[in-house]
Formats: C-alpha cells, sequence, structure tokens
C-alpha cells in the first residue's frame, strides 16, 4: 500500500478502515516473539528480584542493570545495523516496550533512555553526531536522559526559562538554566537539553555529557511511585557546549520537542499494556490460590466481573495500540521509498499520527490505573501491603497520566489537531459534518440490522462516528474560533472519539482472526467486543448529551439529542453470562489469555 492510499492521521473518523489493513499482535513473527522472551527473561531474572533494592534510590544497581540490558542487545532494537542495533522496525520496539512494562518502575528507566533519551539524535542529529553517540547509546555505555521541563514550564514547554549564548567566535555555547523530573537524570552519561539562544522565540536542543564542568545534578525526589527509577533537578550553570553539540536547526527545539512527544505517548501506552497484563497475572494467581467461604475468591461473580473488564480493556488499548504503531511503519516506509531520511521519515510519520498517538497515551494509561485499582481491590487488604506486587503497580501507574503531556493536554491534542487539519483541507470533516446536520432532519432509517456479525457492529461504528460529526459540527457552528476556550466541550468529544477508536479496533482486530481460529474462541472474542460496545454505547452517548446540554438551545437541542440516541443504539446482550465465559478463560490460564 503506497502512503496515498493510507488512511491519513485522524481521517479514521471519516473513512472506513479495513480489517486487512491492520496490524494486530496475533500476527507478529517468530523473530519478533524470541525478542520479546529475550526482554521478558531479563525483566523475570534481573529486574523484579531487585525492585526492593531499586526503589531505595540505588542508582548503581539502576545503572548495572540498564548496562546489562544494553550488553543483551535490548536497548538497540529499533537502532539502525550502521549505528551498531539490530534494525528492527517500530512495531517490534513497541512490543520489547511492552514486555519491559512488566518491570514496574525500571520499565520508566527504559523507556526513557530507548526513547526520549537516544532517538532524537537519531531522527534529529547530524551524521557525526549519530556516529559518535548512537552506538554507545545502543550498548548502553551511555545512558540517556531528556531535559525539557522546567519550573514554569511544564505543559507550556516553550515558555522555558534556560538560555544559550554563542560565543563571539562560534565555538561554543554557554547554558545556564536549571532542568526539573529529569528521568534518569542520576545516572545519565548524555542529556538533550532545551534551551533559548539569546532571545529567539523557540527553544533550542543540545547534545551535552554530563561530565561537562558546570552541571550539577539534584539528590533523587522522592516520589509517590516510579521510585526505582531516577528522577531528579539538573543545574547548569556557565556550561560550555560544543557549538558542533546543537541538535538540529537553532530556534528548532521546539519542533524536536513536540515530535519526540508523540513518539514517547505511544511507547508509553506499549508499556502500559504490558504492565496491565501483568498486573491481570498477579490478580488473577492471588484470586485462584486465596480461599474465603471454603472456596477460591474467583468462584465469585463479583471477583470474575473484575478480571474479565481489566481483560476486556486491555485488550483494546492492545489493539488500539499495535494498529497506530503499524500506521506509523507504513507511512515511515513509504516515505524512505520515496528517497526521504529514514530519521526524517519517522519523525513525519510520529506527526502523522499524532491524533493517534495521544488517543494511545490516554487510553492506555487510564485502562492501566484501572486495572491496577481493581488488582488491588482482589487482593484485598493484602493489596494494601508494600509485600505484595499489584500494591507498587498501583503507585507507579499514577504517574502515566501526567507524563508525556497530562491527559487533559492529550485530550485538547486530539480535538485540537483534528479541526487544525481540517482548517488546512487536510482532513474533511465538514463534508461528513454537513451530511450528518442533514440527516437528523431526514427520517430516521428503521430497516432491519444486518444478520452478520461484524456488518452489525460496523454499523454502530459508523453511527458512533455520526455522533461525534454531530457533536463537533455544531459545536464549531456555535463558537467558530473561540472553540479552543470551551475545554469542557473539548474533553467531551475527545472521549468520544478515544472510545470510538477503541471499538474499531477490537472489532478489526477479531475480524483479522476469522477463519484462523476455532470457534470456541471467536465466541470469546466476540463476548468482549459484545460487552465493550455494550458499555462504550453508553459513554459515548454520556459525553455526547453532556456537550450538546452545554451549548445548543430549544430546537436544535432537542433534535440533537435525539440524533444522540439514534447513534448511540446498541443490541441488548447478557453482559453478565458473556464476562463470566471471558473470566472462565484467564481463570483457567490464570493470566490475560486474548
Amino acid at each position: 500500500m503506497s502512503e496515498k492510499e493510507m488512511l491519513k492521521g485522524g481521517e479514521f473518523l471519516v473513512k472506513e478502515t479495513f480489517a486487512a489493513d491492520i496490524f494486530i499482535p496475533e500476527e507478529f513473527t517468530e523473530e519478533q516473539r524470541m525478542m520479546a522472551q529475550s526482554c521478558r527473561e531479563f525483566t523475570e531474572s534481573q529486574v523484579l528480584p531487585q525492585m526492593d533494592q531499586l526503589e531505595k534510590h540505588d542508582r548503581a544497581l539502576l545503572t548495572k542493570l540498564l548496562k546489562e540490558a544494553g550488553a543483551l542487545g535490548l536497548l538497540a532494537i529499533s537502532i539502525p545495523e550502521e549505528y551498531e542495533g539490530f534494525g528492527q522496525n517500530f512495531v517490534t520496539s513497541m512490543l520489547t516496550t511492552e514486555e519491559m512494562g512488566k518491570g514496574f518502575s525500571f520499565a520508566v528507566a527504559f523507556a526513557a533512555h530507548t526513547g526520549i533519551g537516544t532517538l532524537p539524535i537519531l531522527y534529529y542529529g547530524t551524521e557525526a553526531q549519530k556516529l559518535k553517540y548512537i552506538p554507545k547509546l545502543a550498548s548502553g555505555e551511555f545512558i540517556g536522559a531528556y531535559c525539557l521541563t522546567e519550573a514554569e514550564a511544564g505543559s507550556d514547554a516553550n515558555s522555558g526559562k534556560s538560555r544559550a549564548v554563542l560565543s563571539e567566535d562560534g565555538s561554543y555555547y554557554t547554558l545556564n538554566g536549571v532542568k526539573i523530573w529529569i528521568t534518569n537524570g542520576g545516572v545519565a552519561d548524555l542529556l538533550i537539553v532545551f534551551a533559548k539562544v539569546g532571545d529567539d522565540k523557540n527553544l533550542s536542543a543540545f547534545i551535552v555529557e554530563t561530565n561537562t564542568p558546570g552541571i550539577t545534578l539534584g539528590p533523587d525526589e522522592e516520589k509517590m511511585g516510579i521510585k526505582g527509577s531516577s528522577t531528579v533537578q539538573i543545574y547548569f550553570e556557565d556550561v560550555k557546549v560544543p557549538a558542533e553539540n546543537l541538535l538540529g536547526e537553532r530556534n528548532g527545539g521546539f519542533k524536536i520537542a513536540l515530535n519526540i512527544l508523540n513518539l514517547g505517548r505511544i511507547k508509553l501506552s506499549g508499556a502500559t499494556v504490558g504492565a496491565c497484563k501483568g498486573v491481570i497475572a498477579y490478580s488473577t494467581v492471588f484470586a485462584n490460590e486465596r480461599k474465603q467461604f471454603g472456596q477460591p475468591i474467583s468462584n465469585f461473580g463479583a471477583i470474575k466481573q473484575k478480571l474479565a473488564e481489566m481483560a476486556i480493556r486491555t485488550y483494546a488499548s492492545e489493539a488500539l495500540t499495535y494498529r497506530a504503531s503499524q500506521n506509523i511503519d507504513d507511512v515511515t516506509k513509504a516515505l524512505v521509498a520515496d528517497g526521504m531520511d529514514k530519521g526524517l521519515a519517522s519523525v513525519e510519520a510520529m506527526r502523522q499520527y499524532a491524533i493517534e498517538a495521544s488517543i494511545a497515551k490516554v487510553y492506555g494509561s487510564e485502562v492501566l490505573d484501572f486495572v491496577v485499582d481493581e488488582g488491588v481491590q482482589i487482593y484485598g487488604g493484602m493489596g494494601y501491603s508494600a509485600e505484595t506486587p499489584v500494591e507498587r503497580a498501583y503507585r507507579d501507574s499514577r504517574i502515566n497520566r501526567i507524563f508525556e503531556g497530562t491527559n487533559e493536554i492529550n485530550r485538547m491534542v486530539i480535538v485540537g489537531e483534528m479541526l487544525k487539519r481540517a482548517m488546512k483541507g487536510e482532513l474533511d470533516l465538514l463534508t461528513p459534518a454537513m451530511a450528518v446536520a442533514k440527516e437528523l432532519m431526514g427520517i430516521p432509517e428503521f430497516g432491519s440490522t444486518s444478520t452478520d456479525y461484524f456488518e452489525g457492529k460496523k454499523k454502530m461504528i459508523v453511527n458512533f462516528k455520526k455522533a461525534i460529526l454531530m457533536v463537533a459540527g455544531a459545536a464549531v457552528q456555535t463558537f467558530t474560533d473561540k472553540l479552543a476556550d470551551e475545554q469542557e466541550i473539548l474533553l467531551n468529544l475527545a472521549d468520544m472519539v478515544i472510545f470510538t477508536y477503541a471499538a474499531e479496533s477490537v472489532l478489526l482486530r477479531i475480524e483479522k482472526q476469522t477463519d484462523k481460529i476455532e470457534t470456541s474462541k471467536m465466541e470469546l472474542l466476540k463476548d468482549i467486543a459484545n460487552v465493550y460496545f455494550y458499555d462504550v454505547a453508553s459513554k459515548i452517548n454520556k459525553q455526547g448529551v453532556d456537550a450538546v446540554n452545554a451549548f445548543a438551545k430549544s430546537d436544535e437541542r432537542q433534535a440533537m439529542l435525539m440524533g444522540m440516541k439514534r447513534f448511540t443504539k446498541t443490541e441488548n446482550i447478557n453482559p453478565v453470562e458473556a464476562r463470566r465465559r471471558i473470566a472462565a478463560e484467564i481463570i483457567t490460564e490464570a493470566k490475560y489469555c486474548f
């Protein structure tokens, strides 16, 4: 498929996606599964047995583990072969990220190093910079960190106060400033530092080695969770950075920061999928072993409901994460085939799918929060004990809704980016929105529903999208260019988009397996889809109704509320029996098994 034939980022809302065109986890190759196995074995044998010590801010241990991961090649999965890496595609790197996601706070250190600590140089560096630094980062000789956040520059990253002044002879920059919340900061050898040069409007980026005079590392922060990762403040006082260590163009750092955040967002989603699977396994084993009233608590309906719902949402998160990851891979390949540099192609692919990356980040982090909360509940009183893995998972999970851009910011990105692309003519939202508005004034269809399972569900997806277009179109008409100030409505729209993308990803994943798996397994997957659509329809309805009631008046409001009811209609199922069947499979396997 050429780039022109692929759906662009955000186009899923207005065009049909076909099952044949997406990637699903069931399609991993044997080589990819072997790489995942290596990550799993490293996490289980080296990381998990040392988590208690790692959480005591043991920088030496964290450094040792990262270097051991490097020696096994785990830091080099997506590094091109010319820089001493394995040259694997983005989907493979996501799979390894997922497996490492079961390693609690070590997963944060790993992801920071392999992602935001390494890829800015790989994507934006000169050939000399790549040759000098990438092999060392790939092997673990150097540990990387990313220095963007400041005390007054969090979500508004471009407002940072750090400054760099170019020397008169142009040979070096003098860097001053303070960076906070720097992951891997206490163990890093190499920093990607963002600062403004002189009175520039935008940030520039610099590659800075931590042994440079003038750099001072603060102590490790005492945090609610992810205690095993090193998070510090870093002080730069008259630090001299060679001019050749400017990364990318002057004034181009903000663009680098935004594009790398897109990468970090979808990578985070991959890690949360792994963490969810880990917690489901811990919770199921405990529920099978814990006896109350003379039987394992996994026999009770309340526990079965929890386990099933944990698995259903994890399945959806996994489906949408790998769907978007393959989109990024496909566009990267197409751009490279057209002659673009691989690094620039990767950046452009990330930019194109910024909407999907934000969806994955928000959804994945919130699913993990749900899963760990239910995990603690299944453990009961024991879940509150620091001796259990779910207690650690609960603490570690909370940061995911904050870093890589808060979930609120990411929700704004989802809707804002769609509207911006529509204004530029890159995404035609107007035509389908007008069609939906016209449909509202017509007579509703009362034809019989399709007897084909997938066609029936696809009709629901089409209607979910109509609900989004209806609300978005009316909101744009009402508020015009002031819609960006109506954040509550943007949040409503974002959730409608997220749930729709997740539901469609679930359906396409299952459809692609038709005729490839045995009937009993397919029936279980349909149970997952049935419950997910059943639940999501009411959630989309609630968000849509809230938005409509916030701005629509009289007859328009009544028509839209009727439309919302029509577009979110769902078939009646027995959710209790469906969840019980799903839970029975998990309980038998004692792990996530879909």
